[in-house]
């Protein structure tokens, strides 16, 4: 009986629909927009936090990063004492690979932006990363092509160089890279592979599809590794076993003997764990995903509003029609069900029709700029839920009004 009912309240729907149109469309285009606008935000938001999330853990679970500056506030530090910290040296590497017990890899990593030439073509403002051999086993990358440096490369300062995705567009416009000698600062350099490409998002915007990595060694031609403002950090991963903490606790001991800081007296450096960008960002993505809820839902109340007043009008219309039903022996319940049955089915597939441009829009930003953003499953069940939702809430008061109606109040209304 119960499915019996729900099968003629869906066709009272449709035909309605069928026969009103416009006020079918208008009805549907304020969900849509709704819904439209909080799953664009969801959307978004699952993208950025997948993005950042995929870049922490290249970062590695047992690495820690010595730097000059914290990943996480601390509001015992002061800022201006901080940046009189020097930054991290050369030796302080040597120190850190030549009395760590716990450690397995240890790399230096010196960056400068440069200007790169070949032929006539030129990039500005190029990151030239120059690092100590063990980059690859430090952190996580693919080749397109080519092959990493020899030891022997790294250890003689060889002028050669493996670029990013990006940079190996701008320069070679599709021609081969691998082979071709590049101008880095003024210093001719052979091209001896390609990183696969990341592609945009994460933490930094282009990863290391916009730069070039060259052996630390040859870096020192144009890279000042004595500079008290250089941009450097150490890389340390430990041994299989070692817990995180106490891999960072003898790096801070051993950087702290190193530069001769007294029982008492501030580290003047940092030494940074991907936990600490997580912690950072779980917060972040919670505030954020609150002002999705709220941006989204204000769209959504617009929509239900319309819905409500579609569904009054609706009453009013049908006025008499339910007059004959209630005459026939139609309960409440058969008209309260008939009512809510349209305003569901109106909510939900003005929410379908918002899910699917949100698909469309994704799609559009895939293909022009390769962000690799999707609409979620989740996200999808969302939108239906939240539609379903407000079809109930904003169809319940005039499908409540038509059922309590008088047979002949309502019957005689046409006729009034």
């Amino acid at each position: 009986m119960f499915l019996r009912l729900i099968k003629e309240s869906f066709l009272f729907a449709v035909n309605s629909f069928a026969v009103n149109k416009l006020r079918t469309f208008l009805s549907l285009f304020g969900i849509t927009i709704g819904i439209f606008s909080i799953i664009s935000v969801f959307t978004v938001l699952d993208w950025m936090e997948k993005s950042i999330r995929d870049s922490i853990a290249t970062l590695g679970d047992n690495t820690v990063y010595v730097e000059k500056f914290p990943w996480s506030f601390d509001p015992g530090l002061e800022y201006w004492k901080m940046v009189r910290w020097p930054s991290v040296s050369v030796s302080d590497y040597e120190a850190i690979a030549k009395r760590a017990t716990r450690v397995e890899a240890a790399c230096f990593v010196a960056l400068q932006p440069e200007v790169i030439r070949f032929r006539k073509a030129q990039a500005d403002n190029v990151y030239i990363w120059g690092a100590t051999h063990d980059f690859d086993n430090l952190r996580s990358f693919e080749l397109q092509e080519g092959r990493y440096f020899t030891p022997e490369e790294s250890a003689s300062g060889r002028n050669v160089a493996i670029i990013g995705y990006e940079l190996a567009s701008r320069l070679f416009e599709g021609a081969a890279p691998l082979g071709k000698q590049i101008i880095i600062a003024g210093l001719k350099v052979n091209v001896i592979g390609v990183f696969k490409k990341e592609g945009k998002g994460g933490i930094s915007d282009s990863g290391m599809d916009e730069m070039a990595l060259v052996p630390l060694n040859f870096s020192r031609s144009f890279i000042n590794l004595r500079n008290p403002f250089l941009a450097s950090d150490i890389m340390v991963r430990g041994k299989e076993g070692v817990n995180i903490d106490d891999l960072r606790e003898e790096v801070t001991m051993i950087l702290r003997a190193a530069r001769r800081l007294h029982p008492g007296e501030e580290s003047n450096f940092a030494v940074n764990k991907a936990s600490m960008l997580s912690q950072g960002f779980d917060t972040v993505f919670r505030g954020i995903n609150i002002g999705g809820w709220i941006i989204g839902g204000f769209s959504i109340l617009v929509g239900g509003f319309g819905i409500a007043n579609i569904m009054f009008v609706s009453v009013r219309e049908r006025t008499n029609i339910i007059g004959i039903q209630k005459a026939l022996g139609a309960k409440r319940f058969f008209i309260l069900l008939q009512f809510l049955t349209e305003s569901v089915l109106l909510s939900v597939v003005g929410g379908l029709i918002g899910v699917f441009l949100v698909f469309i829009a994704s799609l559009g930003i895939n293909y022009l700029w390769e962000l690799n953003m999707h609409l979620t499953i989740a996200n999808t069940f969302i939108a239906v839920a939240i539609s379903g939702v407000i079809g109930v809430v904003a169809g319940y008061a005039p499908a409540y009004s038509a059922s309590r109606m008088n047979p002949v109040d309502a019957i005689g209304y046409t006729f009034g």
